[in-house]
Order: structure tokens, then C-alpha cells, then sequence
């Protein structure tokens, strides 16, 4: 996309979301060009029923919703009305969560491949092509090499699972301020289990707020191991505001992301502290705008 084209991709960005979605191409292309943004919805459920959720996403010109385990209580019923709602509003599930099971206990294989198999269906059903999967507990009774190595085992059985069901798992480190008792609680020790399960069908979620609150150094990381990353999560440091309330310079990241032809899905997962359209309509563009000044200065 050249400049022209792109300064009039940013200035529809500013209109509806419906004029937007009609005027952008409807194939994928590298980013920057066409970039793809979700909501978490579980960030606006304070606010609103999950229909009106859903259209506020919509409203504010977003692409994808995330979800962190509503669905446990859908009938088959609601699942279809909700993926018909979905439909009407021009948008896709990008990302489902939910998997109670975790990754880091050398015990509970079977546990955990029994419950993926079941969210690898509901994935199907709601044309989501990833499933989240967090750790689980540290385990005092092993040491830190052992649990690292159940990791891999585990998550190169799970990625069997996943080939065969045609969905990519996302491994995502919690900070130990948000759970002291989890195993993996840096995008380092992920990128480390990632590299060692070696399969496509394993990726990191590069949780910026998070990693931020744990460890910092956040762009290094992100550059040194970007091959790995195949999700992005927004929120600042502190309070889970939209960007520009805390500490995290999200434009560097952006433009950084950009750099690096970063072309997954990035993800707002914050609590909005003002109007929900307007704050994350605003977050959106801005992540646009950040992005273009790398690209034309690139």
C-alpha cells in the first residue's frame, strides 16, 4: 500500500464502521496495510448485556471479538443465533479462552487434552482459529526444569491435537502480581516453551499489560521473538486503561510492531475509563496512526 492509499485508509478510519468495512479490501494483506483489531469482551460486560457488547465492538470499527468462556452455558441454539449476530455485524471470533486445565503439570495430560478436545469443537462451531491456554500452577514438589520440560511434552501433545483439528494454540504468561501461584509468568519462559515444542501449531500471546507488570523490556522481547508471537494483547500500566493512561509507550510498540510486519490480530483488553465506542475507536486509530509514521518513514 503505498502513501496515498494508506492516508485514505486513515481518514476512513474515522467513519462508521460499516462505510469502513465496505471501502477495505476483503483479503488479507501484510500488515500494515490492512491491520486487524479485537476487543476481549469480557473488559465491556460491565456495561452492557453481551448483544450490546457485541455491537459496541462493532460500532467502534473493530474486526474481532474474544471470548473467555461464555460459551460453556450456550445451547446449541444460542450458538447458532450468536454466530448469526456475528455475521450481521461484519466481525469474527478470533480467539476463544476457557480451557481450565493447564500445560505445566506432568499429571494432568490426560486432563488436559480431554478438555481441549471439547474446546476445539466449540473453536470449530464459532469459526474461531485460536485457542487460548494459560499455565496452570506452579508446583513446589518439582523443580522449575522438571515443570518447564512437563510444559513441552504437554503442549507438543496438545499441537497434535490442534493439526488435526486445524487450530493454533496461544500460550499466555499471567504476571505474578495477577496470580503468585502461576508457572509461566513471562513471555520469556513462554517463547522458551514455544521454540522447544516446535510446531506452527503452538504461538505465544504477547500480553504487553501483563509483561509490563512482571518484567518490563517489553520491545526487546517482541523483537527478538517475533516469529513466535501469533497474538497481541493493549492495556496500560496501571488500572488496565486504554493506552496513554499509564506507563506503556503503546506507540513505540506499534510502530515497532509494524516494523516487523507483525499481521496477527491486536487485541484492546482493557477496561475503557471514558464513552466504550468512543474510547476504543480511539485506541484504534491510534494504533493506525502509530503504525503509518513507521511505515512512511520506513
Amino acid at each position: 500500500m503505498n502513501r496515498r492509499e494508506f492516508s485514505k485508509f486513515i481518514a476512513l478510519a474515522g467513519l462508521s464502521p460499516s462505510l469502513l468495512r465496505a471501502q477495505l479490501p476483503t483479503t488479507s494483506s501484510p500488515f500494515p496495510a490492512q491491520p486487524n483489531f479485537s476487543v476481549m469482551l469480557w473488559t465491556l460486560e460491565k456495561l452492557a448485556a453481551f448483544d450490546r457488547c457485541l455491537e459496541i465492538v462493532a460500532e467502534a470499527g473493530y474486526q474481532g471479538v474474544e471470548l473467555v468462556g461464555e460459551f460453556h452455558k450456550w445451547s446449541s441454539d444460542e450458538m447458532q443465533r450468536v454466530m448469526a449476530r456475528m455475521r450481521s455485524l461484519h466481525m469474527r471470533f478470533d480467539m476463544i479462552s476457557g480451557v481450565k486445565s493447564g500445560f505445566a503439570d506432568p499429571n494432568g495430560t490426560s486432563a488436559l487434552l480431554a478438555e481441549l478436545a471439547e474446546q476445539f469443537k466449540t473453536a470449530k462451531a464459532l469459526e474461531s482459529p485460536q485457542v487460548n491456554l494459560k499455565s496452570g500452577p506452579r508446583i513446589d514438589s518439582i523443580s522449575p526444569t522438571a515443570q518447564h520440560e512437563a510444559c513441552v511434552e504437554n503442549l507438543k501433545r496438545a499441537a497434535d491435537l490442534a493439526a488435526a483439528n486445524d487450530v493454533q494454540i496461544v500460550i499466555e504468561p499471567i504476571d505474578v502480581l495477577e496470580s503468585p501461584t502461576m508457572y509461566m509468568t513471562s513471555v520469556s519462559e513462554g517463547f522458551a516453551i514455544a521454540r522447544a515444542v516446535a510446531s506452527p501449531h503452538v504461538r505465544v500471546l504477547y500480553d504487553f499489560y501483563h509483561e509490563q507488570r512482571g518484567a518490563g523490556n517489553l520491545i526487546e522481547k517482541l523483537e527478538q521473538n517475533i516469529d513466535l508471537v501469533a497474538l497481541v494483547h493493549i492495556a496500560d500500566v496501571p488500572g488496565r486503561h486504554e493506552p496513554g493512561t499509564g506507563e506503556i509507550d503503546y506507540r513505540n510498540i506499534y510502530r515497532k510492531l509494524a516494523q516487523l510486519k507483525y499481521d496477527k490480530f491486536i487485541t484492546m483488553e482493557f477496561y475503557p475509563s471514558e464513552d466504550a465506542v468512543a474510547t476504543l475507536k480511539k485506541a484504534r486509530i491510534e494504533a493506525i496512526e502509530a503504525m503509518k509514521s513507521m511505515t512512511l518513514s520506513s
